[in-house]
């Protein structure tokens, strides 16, 4: 079987919109349901978040999230679990993203064996040094598996090179070198950036993540890119929703008109 991130990239005309949040967050149980409400929304791909205690990366909308999480009892374990029930439901490809230390406790070969078994198509671990992959390459490819890397205004030509040679899927192109959060804009130098990674004709498509929180933002990366990642300015929409079906489809709507 395709692994459905290539299969989304490839055959896909429109700019792809990927939805990040948190597992376990507002609540618990909330997981399932919205992943449901995003597939039934328009989103094209989704990336849940495995909760942990030292979000670095993260601005404190994240970082909140994930505090949260925990202190409603996420756990890898469960994560899988309520993935595997949300795999049967939708047809979206599913990203697992997540700081390396609680896939390590949890054991990273049975991590990638689990999150394969329960219907996960990619990963994205940040800190995953990226001369470590090589020792992992051929299990995440058996697995099918995509692993996408990061890289920002600051990673170098040659770097980026060696990202898009270890990458699959997708790369993700962080927009600003500084931590997750939403903007209203992107300045001129953002812009070049993006620019310049669309001249590099790399073999995998790009998404730009990090300050996409409105249309303006949305259709500014997506002109450069395949597609954007929303996180921060979605997980402030799910914070305080009542509704979470109604309010996650005009969320993606506000994006994507």
């Amino acid at each position: 079987m395709k692994n459905r991130i290539t299969e989304l990239l490839s055959n896909t005309k429109k700019p792809v919109l990927s939805v990040f949040y948190t597992a376990g967050f507002p609540n618990l149980n909330d997981t399932e349901a919205i992943a449901i409400s995003l597939e039934a929304a328009g989103a094209d791909l989704i990336e849940i978040g495995i909760p942990f205690s030292d979000p670095v990366a993260d601005g404190p909308t994240i970082q909140a999230s994930n505090k949260k999480a925990l202190e409603n009892g996420m756990t890898v374990e469960l994560l899988l679990k309520q993935v595997t029930s949300i795999r049967s439901k939708i047809k979206l490809p599913i990203v697992l993203m997540g700081y390396l230390n609680p896939v390590m406790q949890y054991g990273v070969e049975r991590f990638f064996k689990d999150a394969s078994a329960a219907g996960v198509d990619g990963l994205i671990l940040p800190d995953l040094p990226l001369d470590e992959f090589p020792q992992y390459e051929a299990l995440t490819a058996s697995l099918n598996l995509s692993v996408s890397f990061l890289i920002s205004p600051t990673t170098s030509e040659a770097r980026i090179r060696k990202i898009d040679a270890l990458s699959s899927g997708f790369i993700y192109a962080v927009s600003a070198s500084s931590t997750t959060g939403a903007k209203d804009e992107f300045s001129s130098e953002q812009m070049a950036y993006f620019q310049k990674l669309k001249s590099l004709k790399l073999s995998n498509p790009f998404l730009i993540g990090f300050g996409i929180s409105n249309s303006k933002t949305y259709a500014q990366a997506c002109t450069n890119a395949a597609g954007a990642i929303v996180g921060s300015s979605f997980i402030n929409q799910i914070s305080t929703s009542k509704n979470l079906e109604t309010d996650i489809r005009q969320f993606v709507k506000s994006l994507t008109a």
